[in-house]
């Protein structure tokens, strides 16, 4: 994110709550979606995402929900989202240095991360998942550092390969700290064996770290996702749906599809259903990030969802 933040969305353009929910119970009830995940932009920000939560944890068949977060918030949070049948957090962490952080982040807040970490703990979110994105000159001497603190406290981490989606469109192939990278790092300090349990579609690859154990004394795993050097898009099962309505069949699509127009307009939920569908028939292939012609989507990741 730059210093100074990203224009907010005009309030009339944000959907309601009660439009978020209807939206889920769509996915859920006539499009077989299984997990839900509310993202950002911060979530906690949002001040109806408890009762969205307990809403989306009513409908049958019943899904997964997971939330992506900061933290900051969330060690105020965590028991009421419990509550209301929030499953687990994911939070985003690149750094364990309070200055880097700053640097990072913009504002003097690691402390209200570690504490709404073990809040989540606390409350049953678990397990919790740590994202970390590793850049060049600047925090990717942490790789072992971060997994360290990770095993210590029973989270699991994943790394993440830096996206072309930042606001600036400043990204640099040649910056980027691949995959292949960060597990050398981890093998210089850390012995890893290929994780046997089948990835599917979740866009993590994962690695046993022998001698560590989680919470419940299974082996401790690190994940790592390298959407741009080594694409799992012929897996991906996920769709996007913006905070204004829009739905992505892909992270990096240029194209949008319109839901907020027609349920507006007083669309069905078998019309809106129709048109979920049809958004989703024309994802591509692949992300084409490897193709001299990509170019990246307008909306940044925060403007998105990861």
């Amino acid at each position: 994110m730059p210093p100074e933040g990203l224009p907010w969305l005009p309030k009339p353009d944000v959907l309601t709550d009660d439009e978020v929910v209807r939206l889920v119970r769509v996915a859920v009830e006539r499009l077989g979606v299984t997990e839900v995940r509310f993202t950002g932009g911060e979530p906690l920000l949002r001040p109806g995402l408890v009762e969205i939560v307990a809403a989306a944890a009513t409908l049958t068949p019943r899904p997964k929900l997971s939330l992506t977060t900061n933290a900051i918030g969330l060690a105020r949070l965590a028991v009421p989202l419990r509550a209301a049948g929030l499953d687990r957090v994911n939070v985003s962490l690149d750094t364990l240095d309070p200055d880097r952080f700053a640097q990072l982040a913009h504002r003097k807040r690691l402390p209200d991360v570690l504490a709404g970490l073990r809040a989540a703990a606390d409350a049953g979110l678990t397990p919790v998942k740590l994202n970390a994105v590793l850049l060049r000159g600047i925090n990717d001497g942490e790789a072992g550092e971060l997994l360290r603190f990770a095993l210590a406290h029973g989270y699991q981490l994943r790394f993440i390969e830096q996206m072309p989606l930042d606001p600036q469109h400043g990204w640099d192939r040649a910056q980027m700290v691949s995959a292949a990278e960060i597990l050398a790092t981890l093998e210089s300090e850390f012995t890893l064996s290929p994780d046997p349990d089948h990835r599917g579609s979740a866009p993590a690859e994962t690695w046993l770290v022998e001698g560590y154990t989680d919470l419940v004394g299974r082996p401790a795993k690190v994940g790592v996702i390298g959407t741009v050097t080594r694409p799992f898009c012929g897996d991906c099962d996920r769709t996007r749906l913006t905070a204004d309505g829009q739905v992505r069949n892909c992270l990096f699509a240029r194209e949008e599809s319109d839901l907020r127009t027609a349920l507006r307009a007083g669309a069905s939920d078998e019309e809106l259903a129709a048109r979920w569908r049809a958004a989703m028939w024309t994802k591509l292939p692949g992300h084409g990030i490897n193709d001299p012609r990509f170019l990246q989507p307008a909306r940044p990741m925060s403007a998105i969802g990861g």
